[in-house]
């Protein structure tokens, strides 16, 4: 693994709160994935890390990590019985981030240590990220989803993350306007601005010298947030 792309996952990017409204999650879920909780007396451990820091900054590869447990959000299962089987990921792997690479997802033999690490810690099915089918091993629905939200480029780790594996202009990139939504480097929260403020797509792809196309998908995602 090179310098560069250990720095990038490595690299602080949002805050909790920033978490929450990005994956549209309940306030305070993120801090409780990324970084544990305490109720009732009783200490819960965080998913995401390796223990509890109290930062309140979030790094990239916690981020990425994060989105791949928000598809799991309405299981019906705590998030945090997940941590077991991550823990094992993370030493078999050897990273802080085993869910931002592509190695346990995209290998056949990453697969296989998915689910050795799910068998072994006892995790529930509804969380499962890897599942056996016609006697095949695959992604369940809702890693396939994920996989299909993100760019591994060349890399082993997420290079960047798309909000919607269906609106592959938008994106989320550490590197462009501090991890916001964009299209190329605009922020999707401004094109709409500019749409209530009456401006016309065209108006506003000549302005950013975008695609209309762009624009309208700025537009959708926008919505789809607002809804």
């Amino acid at each position: 693994m090179s310098e560069n792309v250990v720095n990038l996952l490595d690299r602080s990017v949002y805050g909790m709160v920033q978490v929450d409204r990005l994956l549209a999650l309940n306030t305070g879920t993120a801090k409780r994935w990324i970084d544990g909780y305490s109720r009732g007396g009783k200490t819960y451990p965080p998913v995401v890390r390796v223990e509890a820091t109290g930062d309140e900054l979030v790094t990239w590869g916690e981020f990425v990590e994060a989105r791949l447990l928000s598809e799991y959000r309405d299981a019906g299962v705590p998030i945090v019985r997940m941590r077991p089987a991550v823990e094992q990921l993370r030493e078999q792997l050897n990273t802080r981030y085993p869910l931002a690479l592509a190695h346990p997802f995209l290998d056949v033999e990453g697969q296989e240590l998915v689910q050795k690490a799910q068998e072994r810690s006892g995790l529930e099915k509804q969380l499962h990220i890897v599942v056996v089918r016609n006697g095949q091993l695959m992604l369940a629905p809702e890693a396939e989803r994920f996989v299909r939200s993100v760019d591994y480029d060349a890399m082993p780790e997420v290079r960047r993350l798309h909000p919607s594996p269906d609106n592959k202009t938008v994106v989320m990139d550490p590197l462009r306007q501090f991890g916001e939504p964009v299209v190329r480097s605009v922020r999707t929260e401004l094109i709409a601005e500019q749409i209530r403020a009456g401006d016309s797509i065209a108006m506003i792809a000549s302005l950013y010298e975008l695609p209309t196309e762009a624009v309208e998908a700025a537009l959708r995602f926008e919505l789809g947030r607002v809804a």
